[in-house]
């Protein structure tokens, strides 16, 4: 794990500012979504990427009940009716 020498403190509600290089590096902008971890006893932050839950794919993607499905999966699932 890479240290960089940057502290934040933890405010009364529990929030903690990531610094604004760091989010540009990572490709992170307001409201995305980042998923909490624990790993032994490390917190690991991570950038939510939508994926179909079937291929793994990331492009045309729509939610159906909370999950991800590419264009070309929901093809294969309509034409699971014929």
């Amino acid at each position: 794990m890479k240290t960089v020498g940057i502290v934040r403190k933890v405010d009364e509600l529990g929030r903690v500012v990531l610094p604004v290089e760091m989010r540009r590096t990572l490709g992170i902008e307001e409201r995305d979504p980042l998923e909490i971890a624990l790993e032994g006893e490390t917190i690991v932050l991570r950038k939510v990427q939508s994926v179909c839950v079937f291929c793994g794919g990331e492009n045309d993607l729509l939610e159906f009940n909370g999950k991800c499905v590419c264009c070309e999966c929901r093809k294969e699932l309509y034409n699971l009716d014929d």
